[in-house]
């Protein structure tokens, strides 16, 4: 994105949610920065500046607005208009890397040199990837303070600061106060009960930018719901997730009030991981998405067009690990979802590790380890896709293929058809469901080919591809348009 100062201003009068998190406002004349949608009055043009992230804000010494509060706001998707290796970077950043990692590993990492990375963090961010990974770090300490019970300690390494007094000394150089001071002014809610040591559920509220379909995401997971790991009710979605070895469940539903926000509830996850957690669910409900770009685009399309303005706001319905989303599309091949569904739990129900307190949730879904030596016979697998899946297990697990944020979409996607039994549709569910790449497209699905027809998109192959590229970069997004519109008989 590059900042228009005159549009901005025109934003912000309008407090128009649909740029929450897009950029934020800075004014010089109280040295308070805010988010777009900040209900305060608002500033003169003169005395206000725009900046693109809240870090290089701080970074020119403002401070986060009380009122607005700029620590909920939604994130930036992809970080648009940076160049590819910085997107990656934030991506990694955004992850917690640089919480157990250095500067000059991240660029390692990246395969280039520590001062070109942080030369091209300055120029398209305006800070450089320290002040990032600090910012990011104090303001989920400041969402935890506000809206949870937990002690300071557990705060403090659920945000990924290394030690208490690493904690403190950043919360008073970025919000100007101690924590303490900062827990005062809004009393911790009661849902957070303490039971034998450990905090039980906690809750967080996770914001997005207007509009977004749940009726639909959760209509897309109920279909898919992998028995006694998920369960999708009317209003929410539920299942076990996995942090290492910790394992607990979490329930995602609509934020109260008409607000834009989902509410995360975690029951069993230990505080120092419930930074990790909630990174997850943000990425696994698309919550940092832009539907005003998305859909502006997408509508250009003709065709499509009227599938978008039926459902603005649709998002990728993420798996919780990536390889979930490889072993889903290879027992997808070729058969119904809901029998890929009915063996993806026949395989939980054998080899996935239990879960305790989760009601009708049982247990995980079973990672490359339970799978590498798994017997598929009995399972209804055909011989052909049980070796995919023990190979591409045994590759997860001994590191050779990786799904972390450093991996570019064509590395993995080389290394995953590199294993018999992974073909180009396989790869591209992968990509979106796993990775949620927002171009990738499986083209060859039997369900979009029908949806396509259904449209009128050309029958010839050639001009097909040429009628869809032209969607790029939000293939990903026409994917799941074009799943709905079958769904619903369009």
């Amino acid at each position: 994105m590059v900042i228009d100062p005159k549009i901005c201003y025109r934003i912000i009068q309008a407090r128009d949610a649909r740029y929450d998190g897009k950029f934020f406002t800075a004014v010089t004349s109280t040295g308070i920065y805010c988010r777009p949608i900040c209900p305060a009055r608002t500033p003169k043009r003169e005395n206000v500046r725009f900046y693109l992230c809240a870090a290089s804000a701080e970074a020119d010494g403002f401070r986060p607005c009380k009122r607005c509060r700029p620590e909920t706001a939604p994130g930036t998707p992809a970080w648009n208009g940076t160049s590819t290796t910085v997107s990656c970077a934030l991506r990694l950043v955004e992850s917690g890397f640089l919480d157990e990692h250095s500067v000059h590993q991240l660029a390692d990492r990246l395969g280039m040199g520590e001062r070109h990375l942080r030369r091209l963090f300055l120029e398209h961010i305006g800070a450089a990837p320290n002040a990032i990974a600090q910012s990011r770090r104090a303001h989920f300490a400041l969402r935890m303070l506000r809206d949870t019970n937990l002690p300071m300690s557990h705060v403090a390494h659920g945000a990924g600061f290394g030690s208490i007094r690493q904690f403190n000394d950043v919360i008073r150089s970025v919000f100007g106060e101690p924590p303490r001071s900062m827990r005062k002014t809004r009393a911790a809610p009661s849902r957070n009960r303490r039971r034998s040591g450990a905090e039980w559920p906690i809750t967080l509220s996770l914001a997005y930018r207007p509009p977004l379909r749940w009726e639909d995401l959760l209509a897309f997971l109920a279909k898919r719901a992998v028995p006694g790991v998920e369960e999708v009710t009317e209003k929410a979605y539920r299942r076990s997730i996995s942090i290492g070895r910790a394992t607990g469940v979490i329930d995602v539903r609509p934020g109260r009030d008409l607000r834009n926000e989902l509410r995360v509830s975690l029951a069993g996850i230990e505080p120092a991981l419930v930074g990790h957690v909630v990174r997850r669910v943000r990425r696994m409900f698309d919550l940092d998405a832009d539907p005003l770009s998305i859909g502006g685009h997408l509508r250009r399309d003709v065709r499509l067009a009227p599938l978008v303005a039926a459902a603005p706001g649709m998002r990728l319905p993420l798996t919780w690990e990536p390889f979930e989303a490889v072993v889903r599309a290879v027992l997808g091949q070729q058969i119904s979802v809901a029998g890929a569904v009915t063996i993806a739990g026949r395989l939980a129900e054998r080899y996935g590790r239990p879960v305790d307190g989760g009601g009708t949730i049982l247990r995980l879904f079973p990672g490359p380890s339970e799978l590498a030596g798994a017997d598929f016979s009995g399972f209804g697998v055909p011989v052909s896709r049980a070796r995919a899946l023990a190979a591409v297990a045994r590759a997860t697990r001994d590191g050779r293929l990786r799904f972390d944020d450093s991996v570019r979409p064509g590395e993995l996607e080389k290394v995953l058809q590199s294993i018999p039994g992974i073909g180009p549709w396989s790869v591209q569910y992968i990509a979106l469901r796993g990775m949620g790449e927002p171009d990738a497209f499986p083209e060859s699905d039997l369900g979009i080919r029908k949806a396509l027809d259904a449209l009128g998109y050309p029958k010839h192959s050639g001009q097909r591809k040429e009628a869809i590229a032209l969607l790029a970069p939000w293939r990903g997004y026409a994917a799941i348009y074009f799943w709905r519109a079958l769904s619903a008989g369009g």
